[in-house]
């Protein structure tokens, strides 16, 4: 059984992924309780994307993300680095790239935004990615981070905890294509920096001015940020 932390191997996180491609959407709908859709929007309402700006989806694995920040009429492109995930968003039409966080396949200053959703915990280095992603975005761009964060309510967030450790690895059996690599994905989210600490971490990473809000009372913290002008 695989087991969460923080120094994860890009190989290993890649190949898990391979494997949950197939059933990944559905397996995301059932486990958020059909939350994953609204998370979805709210991420790209914060962006406030415009026709013709060129934005990075990075982690997109199947795409459904990128479909959703298309909706403003700005070109979006998927990245990821499990190429299983992006073949199981084939019929999809955005877009797709095959690329690592650490190491993005783009040049500098090339988007007008760049965001990532539930897998800047999956990179190895992660605030090497924030510098990465800061990277290949203009002065002045903007970013968002949606991710699992730490509950805000107390009696709340031990009820989560325990639907992370009792309830969604059962689930994780019935409806995903590798439910080893949710059981893995519910510890990393419990070793994961709450929203204070991941925005100071952003803000030291290549951005500045970030702010958060909590969705679902702190289950996800949708993060945001801007490049520094030069």
């Amino acid at each position: 059984m695989a087991k969460a932390n923080l120094d994860k191997q890009p190989f290993d996180v890649a190949h898990m992924f391979d494997a949950v491609g197939e059933k990944y959407d559905l397996t995301n709908t059932v486990l958020s309780f059909g939350q994953d859709a609204g998370w979805r929007k709210r991420t790209r309402e914060r962006l406030n994307l415009q026709p013709g700006e060129k934005v990075l989806d990075l982690a997109a694995g199947t795409a459904v993300s990128t479909v959703e920040l298309s909706k403003s009429g700005a070109w979006c492109v998927a990245c990821d680095f499990s190429r299983g995930m992006l073949a199981a968003g084939r019929d999809r039409n955005v877009p797709k790239v095959a690329g690592d966080g650490m190491q993005l396949p783009f040049a500098d200053n090339t988007f007008d935004a760049v965001t990532i959703s539930y897998g800047l915990r999956n990179i190895h280095d992660f605030e090497l990615g924030l510098r990465e992603m800061a990277r290949v975005t203009k002065p002045g761009g903007r970013l968002a981070v949606a991710e699992f964060s730490k509950p805000v309510v107390p009696v709340f967030g031990t009820v989560y905890k325990e639907y992370l450790t009792r309830l969604l690895p059962p689930i994780a059996r019935v409806v995903s294509s590798n439910p080893e690599a949710y059981i893995y994905l519910a510890e990393s989210i419990r070793a994961w920096p709450d929203q204070e600490e991941l925005a100071q971490a952003i803000n030291v990473n290549g951005w500045s001015n970030a702010g958060w809000q909590n969705l679902t009372l702190g289950i996800v913290a949708l993060h945001w940020a801007t490049k520094p002008e030069e």
